[in-house]
């Protein structure tokens, strides 16, 4: 088969790159292969409607509608997010609010130590003896912003 015969089945070669770029999305979901299988489906479309364009114009338009994809892609998980059973999952940070830490080393002048889990992390906040249990306020960098927890009611 030469380079010309190939050109002339460019619209079905196209088509078939969209196939198996979703059908990897689908075996192994990330859901980015399927705005690039998205950009080939297009781009198959222009050459079946179009023949004999360039190859260079072809790449070019997988290229364009891949990104115009992505772009509405994207939009479109901010608009409405998938939602999860854990939403802070790949957050760290964000998981360590709320949490009871031990004071390790005495938080004087709004510096010290305290104990969360198995790790001793920098903590900020009001001045606490050590041994005095706080909550995780917020968390900067690796620093563990603490303040007392409130009484019950």
């Amino acid at each position: 088969m030469t380079l010309a015969d190939l050109a002339s089945h460019a619209a079905l070669l196209w088509l078939i790159a969209a196939v198996v770029l979703a059908g990897i999305e689908l075996i192994g979901p990330g859901v980015f292969l399927i705005f690039l299988a998205i950009g080939a489906l297009v781009t198959a479309g222009i050459t079946a409607a179009v023949p004999g364009v360039p190859l260079a114009l072809q790449l070019g338009s997988f290229a364009m509608w891949s990104v115009v994809a992505i772009g509405i892609g994207r939009r479109w998980y901010h608009q409405f997010p998938v939602p999860s059973d854990d939403p802070l999952l790949n957050d760290r940070a964000a998981r360590l609010v709320g949490e009871v830490v031990t004071v390790t080393q005495a938080i004087a002048d709004g510096t010290g130590r305290a104990r969360l889990g198995d790790s001793e992390w920098i903590a900020t906040g009001p001045d606490a003896a050590v041994g005095t249990r706080l909550r995780v306020v917020a968390v900067r960098a690796s620093t563990l912003v603490v303040a007392p927890i409130p009484p019950p009611r």
